[in-house]
């Protein structure tokens, strides 16, 4: 038996009855020859960890856009973050930890520059709206390596496309990862506003410390602990904890994400900015890389959209700077 054989058969006599088991999996559409050492998820992992996609997540934010100091949340933190949240979670629950790791490093591989911001920008411009989950599964299938996409397990995708709260996961895996996303950015952008001042600790409600933990560390614990134990026939968290989790939401809505005054008029700059890039680029083609070019005709609206969501942050505003921007010269 081969090494991938091995852990094949491991995962049929201990993963639970949940579990999605490698041996099992729905395939690719586009059948590759089998590893002698690494199960199908594990490649997976692999082929995205090694994606441009992925790289270009550290220079992408998550909530604070260009914010000064260096230990504000990027898009790449956060997926990790998910990704070793998850991971514990799919553990202790005896389900397959490669593919959980793999649907949680390919989540946000779509999303946008400057975060949601970015997202509702694109949302407006493209006809039919724009959706980070619907472009995450875009850039594993057909985006990355000029066009092939990465082939990865039907598994790894279907938990891609449907990691946000309104989906459903056809595996218990992307099932974790989809409350892991939850449970990480819930925590990690109260900890960013603390650190930003837009918040103090004493404006949470007196649930989050009551009931949640008073540190993000405490209120990690607490929910992993309580999907674990919650998690018995589906996955999922227990009643209670998921309603004061959806409250939690509405009070980061309310003070974080759209209420803070400065928040928004940097928001307001970046919907501009990323406004005209599109309306420039749909009205040049030529100016877009080859790659994009090539298929400008079959659909102008998605390719300017792709070569956009793409950007990173630092990139877009480059690119804003070379397109609109005068440049000395001289005489």
């Amino acid at each position: 038996m081969t090494r991938r054989e091995i852990h094949e058969q491991y995962e049929l006599e201990n993963l639970s009855p949940l579990a999605t088991k490698s041996a099992h999996t729905r395939g690719r559409v586009t059948p590759a020859e089998k590893c002698i050492m690494r199960t199908e998820f594990q490649k997976d992992r692999d082929r995205i960890t090694h994606s441009k996609a992925f790289r270009r997540l550290m220079h992408k934010t998550q909530v604070f856009i260009s914010p000064e100091g260096d230990h504000y949340r990027t898009r790449l933190t956060h997926t990790l973050e998910v990704a070793q949240i998850a991971r514990t979670i799919a553990r202790a629950l005896r389900l397959n930890e490669d593919l959980t790791e793999a649907i949680a490093l390919g989540h946000d591989l779509g999303h946008t520059p400057f975060g949601h911001t970015g997202e509702d920008a694109l949302d407006r411009l493209l006809p039919g709206g724009f959706r980070h989950n619907e472009q995450s599964a875009r850039v594993v299938e057909f985006l990355e390596n000029e066009g092939r996409g990465l082939n990865l397990t039907r598994e790894v995708v279907d938990g891609i496309l449907n990691h946000r709260t309104v989906c459903s996961p056809a595996t218990s895996e992307g099932k974790v990862v989809q409350i892991s996303d939850k449970i990480a950015y819930m925590n990690h952008d109260v900890d960013d506003a603390i650190r930003a001042k837009i918040l103090a600790p004493g404006d949470l409600p007196k649930y989050v410390s009551d009931i949640l933990g008073s540190t993000p560390q405490k209120r990690i614990d607490f929910l992993v602990e309580n999907m674990v134990e919650s998690s018995v026939n589906d996955i999922h968290l227990s009643p209670d904890i998921a309603e004061i989790m959806t409250r939690l939401k509405i009070f980061m809505s309310n003070n974080v994400y759209s209420g803070q005054l400065m928040h928004q008029k940097e928001r307001s700059k970046i919907s501009k900015m990323l406004e005209l890039l599109y309306e420039f680029y749909m009205g040049n083609p030529g100016k877009l890389p080859q790659e994009f070019f090539a298929r400008f005709s079959e659909n102008p609206a998605q390719t300017v959209a792709d070569y956009i969501a793409g950007m990173t942050d630092r990139f877009a505003m480059k690119r804003f700077e070379e397109v609109f921007m005068p440049v000395a010269w001289e005489v």
